[in-house]
């Protein structure tokens, strides 16, 4: 249908209100939606909550909504709906948005996870204690058994997180994770993308609104049979970061969401004034690096690597601060100077036949070394040395 939000719903008598709602979102997945579902069922028969499953198709063209609506009928607790768009982060997002649970969670259909990660990731939202648990196969305590390919991928994403966001969280992308469905739904109506980049996303604004996150470590194993494409996710993944680290910067990140200050236990306690920390200089570090990335990979298609270098450089530091005040901030050549020369050497040092990714790459790198250098030996108010550095 043209409607986006056109949908079928199938629902089991038995599987109304719960206090945990699973969510097991599918595209053309026929072949594994069964064994996942009825595997899922089997574990939870010990699970102490009250609970339903909930499979959303979004866009299936096999035979997934077929076998979908035939679980709902036949197993009690499970509940199927059908959505005409594709995406995990739209799929999540409508079934979150209406779950009749007060823990809203999803897995992935491959069940790469293993189940008995459940409950400790429900039972630290249920206490009350955080707002969002995720799994993580990146934490001292997992296991996990994946291609050298996706765990270089994945470490290094997750590096680009804590480095430029600050980020608390050691797996953005595991697919294991719950919240309490009262404090998400605000930040769903902020998240932006439909696709793999929403867990991302809705993390990183979690965080930004001061909610707390908490992380399981999980086994997990991967199915070789994904529909996870790799480089283009990631390529997907680097511009939500920009957009992301955009909107923070720009103020537009906040969401009003229920959460009680702490108060102190004691009657007679004098508690001290909650401190601020601004992470807007590490946004505008990391937004810096992903401009300087796009802009880089067009100039040296016409440009030799040290000019591609220069303007790169030069135009992201413009975007992120604007003509007028980079224009006034000419005194800066004296730490431009040195940062251009050191992303100079870095790209020329890379072998042409690697190809302009691996240059943008290496200056990116060099400019988180001088970022850590200076905050090692600059004390606690150096900068980033960014490719942002033409925007303060």
């Amino acid at each position: 249908m043209a409607d986006m939000r056109a949908e079928s719903t199938i629902v089991d008598a038995a599987a109304g209100q719960a206090s945990v709602d699973i969510v097991v979102p599918v595209l053309n997945e026929e072949r594994a939606l069964a064994g996942c579902v009825r595997t899922l069922i089997a574990h939870l028969r010990a699970f102490p909550l009250p609970w339903r499953i909930t499979i959303v198709d979004n866009g299936s063209t096999d035979g997934t909504w077929r076998i979908a609506t035939e679980l709902a009928g036949e197993l009690a607790g499970v509940h199927a709906r059908r959505l005409d768009i594709r995406g995990r982060g739209a799929a999540l997002r409508a079934a979150w948005q209406d779950s009749p649970a007060d823990i809203v969670a999803y897995m992935d259909v491959d069940l790469s996870t293993d189940l008995d990660a459940l409950f400790p990731l429900v039972a630290s939202v249920a206490s009350g204690h955080s707002e969002i648990a995720v799994g993580t196969r990146l934490a001292p305590g997992a296991r996990t058994r994946r291609s050298l390919r996706r765990e270089i991928i994945s470490r290094g994403y997750n590096l680009l997180l804590r480095l430029g966001f600050g980020a608390g969280f050691s797996d953005a992308q595991c697919g294991f994770k719950a919240a309490r469905t009262a404090v998400v739904r605000p930040l769903l109506a902020r998240v932006r993308d439909d696709g793999w980049f929403f867990d991302t996303e809705l993390l990183l604004l979690a965080e930004h609104n001061g909610l707390r996150v908490h992380e399981v470590p999980v086994d997990w194993i991967e199915d070789v049979d994904s529909r996870v494409r790799i480089l283009r996710t990631a390529l997907d993944d680097l511009r939500g970061l920009a957009r992301v680290a955009w909107s923070m910067l720009r103020g537009r990140a906040r969401v009003a969401v229920s959460r009680p200050e702490p108060t102190p236990t004691h009657p007679d306690a004098r508690p001290a004034r909650p401190r601020r920390v601004s992470l807007t200089p590490l946004l505008a570090g990391v937004l810096g690096c992903l401009l300087y990335t796009l802009a880089y990979q067009p100039l040296r298609q016409s440009w030799a690597p040290a000019a591609a270098n220069l303007g790169a450089l030069v135009l992201a530091g413009l975007a992120l601060g604007g003509v007028r005040r980079a224009a006034g901030q000419l005194q800066l050549v004296t730490r431009f100077g040195p940062v251009c020369a050191l992303t100079t050497t870095a790209v020329l040092a890379v072998p042409v036949t690697a190809g302009p990714y691996a240059e943008a790459g290496a200056a990116v790198a060099m400019c988180c070394l001088i970022t850590l250098i200076r905050r090692v030996t600059g004390g606690r108010g150096a900068q980033p040395s960014s490719p942002a550095l033409l925007s303060r």
